[in-house]
């Protein structure tokens, strides 16, 4: 079939909760992608950052392949073999004490929410019900409903109410907001290190600083949600390294496996996951052998193939070509490492615009809040790929 057949499918026979770029992408490898025509594209978006390591990688897919022949699921009611390792690999990485494996990332904020929310209760000692975690305006954790619950975007709540109790909203990057708002009811802060679906907004220097510190000083729970600014992304292991701070949780997927599965995964100190007791909380196939298996290899690819020195370098290189390009329509280009934002200003006309003519030169890109473009490709892009890029992007993005 063509392109617009495939098309015509989607929209007559799938629920319309996305909007697409008209592309049909058939395979992958590394950072390119080709559509069912066999149009080849750059991969600008890497699934939002699920595939760090590049489309279909060869030693994710061999340990996949793998581990396939051998066991896929026995649920967490036996125990496998590739689960203890996996939980040890993941510490090692991590400087974290404990792990509880989740498939997406949203039932790992789902994780973190119910594991604080005990905590306090049982170790803080907030009376029961009274559970408050603040959050940030412009926040994106996911959308189930407890989680849309304390989001500020409309598109994520109008018509989905009732919504969940028990949640406080800041301004990102004020550290101060953060601290008037803590009452002896507070059990936690959830923060991204950099928010990527707002359009990659950046705090402040110092500002992961402050909320470990406030946090502390407060007994209040800190969960980074690093489902898409860990694992390379930002150009270290994990975004909190790039301030010095350590969270209490940290919330990790996508890139997790690679793209090849959903794995994720909540990071603790061992107070606070464990509260949770059998029965209490879990999954079917969180933790499966496979997932692991995947998982683990996806970790070594990062670390042993230089995936995330390459972000910081590269990124840094990406991001001074696009500041480079001389538009009176874009306001700002920000990022760190692999992650970039294109911010136009709104008399541009929006960044769907320019998504749709660099899809039409060989790069695919999504614009985010009607007016950003985010950059993120495979962390195995070389410096001539984004060379390649850069002679393509700066004429559609000058104009």
């Amino acid at each position: 079939m063509k392109s617009q057949e495939y098309i015509l499918l989607e929209d007559e026979f799938g629920a319309h909760n996305y909007k697409p770029l008209d592309v049909v992408i058939e395979r992958g490898e590394g950072i390119w992608v080709w559509d069912v025509d066999g149009k080849k594209y750059l991969d600008c978006l890497s699934a939002y950052s699920a595939v760090n390591q590049g489309h279909c990688n060869p030693k994710i897919m061999q340990a996949m392949f793998d581990q396939a022949k051998k066991l896929t699921l026995t649920s967490r009611a036996f125990r496998n073999d590739q689960l203890g390792p996996l939980y040890k690999e993941l510490c090692d990485l991590t400087n974290s004490h404990k792990v509880l494996p989740m498939n997406s990332g949203a039932e790992a904020v789902e994780t973190a929410i119910k594991a604080v929310r005990k905590w306090g209760y049982q170790i803080k000692g907030v009376p029961e019900d009274k559970a408050e975690i603040i959050v940030c305006r412009n926040n994106f954790h996911g959308r189930t409903i407890t989680i849309i619950s304390f989001s500020t975007d409309p598109t994520s709540t109008n018509g989905f109410g009732p919504f969940t109790p028990g949640f406080k909203v800041v301004d990102f990057g004020d550290a101060q907001a953060l601290e008037d708002a803590i009452t002896e009811n507070t059990v936690a802060f959830m923060v991204e290190p950099i928010q990527g679906e707002a359009g990659v907004i950046i705090p402040p220097d110092g500002y992961l600083r402050d909320v470990r510190r406030i946090c502390d000083e407060n007994e209040v729970v800190l969960i980074f949600d690093e489902i898409q600014t860990g694992l390379g992304r930002t150009g270290k292991m994990l975004a909190e390294e790039h301030e010095g701070v350590e969270a209490d949780l940290t919330l990790i997927g996508k890139a997790l496996s690679g793209g090849f599965y959903p794995v994720s995964a909540v990071l603790s100190n061992t107070e606070v996951l464990g509260v949770l007791k059998p029965g209490e909380h879990g999954s079917t196939f969180g933790g499966n052998p496979l997932a692991c298996a995947i998982a683990r290899t996806a970790l070594r690819v990062l670390r042993d193939d230089g995936l995330i020195d390459n972000a910081a370098t590269l990124g840094e290189y990406f991001t001074q070509g696009l500041r480079a390009i001389d538009n009176p329509k874009i306001k700002e280009v920000r990022g760190r490492g692999m992650l970039i934002g294109v911010e136009f200003h709104p008399e541009a006309g929006g960044a769907r615009q320019y998504c749709e003519k660099l899809k039409e030169a060989g790069l695919l890109c999504k614009e985010t809040h009607e007016t950003i473009i985010r950059f993120a490709p495979p962390l195995v892009i070389t410096k001539e790929d984004i060379d390649w890029a850069l002679e393509r992007i700066t004429p559609i993005l000058s104009e």
